[in-house]
């Protein structure tokens, strides 16, 4: 059974910071992990990855604020969000990939202004 566990989410005033983590089982193979985001109204959208041999890529909307970190072996991916604004509220996933993706069931970011 595929289960990819989230976890560090909630309510945080503009400026402030919050760290995302995610954990992933039942998937025998990975090769990237990640996070994305949908905000209300709007499609869902790449935060950050980080793939094998530490290949990351941002958003550019989060270059220099968010600092993705992972275990592509142990399977686990964080998210550190830093300098937060009001237009990063979202729900974000974390996805693990090889060839299928697989999501989280998502958590709750809420950036108050």
């Amino acid at each position: 059974q595929v289960q990819l566990v989230e976890s560090g989410g909630g309510l945080v005033q503009a400026g402030g910071s919050l760290r995302l983590s995610c954990a992933a089982s039942g998937i025998s193979r990975i090769t990237v992990m990640g996070w994305y985001r949908r905000a209300p109204g709007k499609e869902r959208e790449l935060v950050a990855t980080i793939g094998t041999g530490a290949v990351i890529t941002y958003a550019d909307s989060v270059k220099g604020r968010f600092t993705i970190t992972g275990d592509i072996a142990k399977k686990t991916v964080s998210l550190q969000m830093n300098s937060l604004k009001p237009e990063d509220t979202a729900v974000y996933y974390c996805t693990a990939a090889d060839i299928t993706p697989y999501w989280g069931q998502g958590t709750q970011v809420t950036v108050s202004s």
